[in-house]
């Protein structure tokens, strides 16, 4: 596939010392961290399923897609913003301008509480989620956005320790409090929501003690930091509603058009789909690195190996969406409630939907490696676009399982579009590759 100079990436170093490079140390426990954190909820499958029922997984999944969208507006993504400027500002300036970003936060939390508040009921009929619980959606996304500055802090700093070990912690508090709630009180959705919700609260009211403990804020009004983080996080507000809608807004479909419990069975078994995505993105992290060292020889002979790998790939990830659709039958009847057995049918949709994303993480990085991301946001506006036109007349003809099917041509459509706007942008021999007489 590769010369053997080029097979290990790190041939021509130590490799003892890039094993105890800072730089190595963070990518291991980031990636660590984000896979435990995100293969937590599979395993507890076989526990939830039981104790849960369709209807309350249905509960739980639109109140998870209700906290998405809702902190789009609460957060701004004003972490991202204090780590833009993190380096730019004096340590005075920075905590002056942590300081700003908290006052934003806290408007957009009150400013979106009284709206959601007074459109409670509007929401509970379109959504089908239970009115009195929708307000307290508001408060967990400003814990959520308040942990995320303390997380982006530590990120910055290179402090990838105390950063694995507080998302550990908060999804084990999750885990216990949700298990006390469902299996020990037989609470049922409300009990997993309370797991949810205390553990945001607790972990929102420790990140402000952590942030203040560090001396890094400091309240005192300034309108250039308020117009500087606002500028920032607004515009950033469409490209996120775009990848909320592409990931979350069938669950809304089928609430409205099908029904709340069949929410929940789909829910499950997207969830086991989403290993596909879970691989795909653990396998970017290490492939674009490399890829860009090796876009950096502007070499044909190694931009020919790059496109075999790729296709070599995109073969594999498909392989394995179809491997993980077939055991998907006997997965389910072994470990997964009877109640949601049937859940094992939207497994393939969702599998071979984010093989699609895999294949289009293979090409995205060519526009990142040219620095035109402007591109994506058109991507990002026509394939949500598209997701919700599909969504809406799959379902009405096929029902769930059209949601699913929505999601794999969505996906397909992104990657394609974003496969042909990459090949624009930097050349590959995608063609040559293929109808090489070699």
């Amino acid at each position: 596939m590769f010369h053997r100079k080029e097979r290990f990436i790190f041939n021509s170093f130590n490799l003892s010392y890039i094993f105890k490079h800072k730089l190595f140390k963070n990518t291991f426990i980031y990636t660590g961290t984000n896979v435990i954190n995100k293969t937590i909820p599979f395993f507890l499958l076989p526990i939830m399923t039981r104790y849960l029922s369709p209807t309350d997984y249905g509960i739980v999944a639109t109140f998870d897609v209700l906290l998405a969208v809702v902190a789009v507006f609460v957060g701004l993504s004003m972490h991202g913003a204090i780590n833009v400027n993190y380096f730019k500002l004096k340590k005075e300036e920075l905590r002056e301008y942590i300081g700003n970003v908290f006052i934003i936060l806290f408007t957009n939390f009150i400013l979106i509480f009284i709206i959601v508040f007074f459109l409670k009921t509007y929401l509970s009929n379109v959504i089908k989620f239970p009115e009195n619980w929708i307000p307290i959606v508001t408060i967990i996304a400003l814990c959520q956005s308040i942990f995320a500055v303390n997380l982006g802090l530590w990120q910055v700093e290179q402090k990838s320790f105390p950063y694995g070990v507080f998302q550990i912690s908060r999804t084990i508090l999750n885990v216990a409090l949700s298990l006390i709630f469902v299996v020990a009180l037989v609470w049922g959705w409300q009990g997993r929501l309370l797991g949810i919700i205390i553990t945001s609260i607790v972990y929102g009211i420790i990140s402000i003690f952590v942030i203040i403990k560090r001396k890094y804020i400091t309240f005192s009004f300034n309108k250039k930091y308020i117009k500087d983080a606002l500028f920032f996080g607004v515009p950033l507000i469409p490209h996120a509603l775009g990848g909320w809608t592409m990931t979350s807004i069938d669950r809304i479909f089928i609430n409205s058009m099908v029904g709340v419990d069949a929410t929940g069975i789909y829910t499950v078994g997207y969830q086991v789909g989403m290993i596909i995505g879970l691989l795909a993105n653990s396998f970017n992290l290490a492939w674009s690195p490399f890829l860009y060292e090796k876009l950096k020889e502007n070499n044909y002979s190694t931009k020919e190996r790059i496109v075999k790998f790729t296709y070599l790939y995109n073969v594999c990830i498909i392989l394995a969406a179809l491997t993980l659709s077939f055991t998907a039958p006997y997965f389910f009847k072994i470990f997964v409630s009877k109640n949601f057995y049937f859940a094992y049918k939207y497994v393939l949709w969702v599998a071979l939907g984010y093989a699609f994303q895999g294949m289009y993480f293979m090409v995205v990085n060519y526009i990142f490696y040219v620095k035109k991301t402007y591109l994506l946001a058109w991507v990002t506006f026509t394939s949500a676009g598209v997701n919700i036109v599909l969504n809406y007349f799959f379902i009405k003809a096929n029902g769930a399982i059209g949601a699913a099917q929505a999601t794999t041509i969505t996906f397909f459509v992104q990657f394609i579009m974003v496969w042909i706007l990459s090949a624009k942008v930097y050349e590959m021999p995608w063609r040559n590759v293929i109808f090489s007489k070699k």
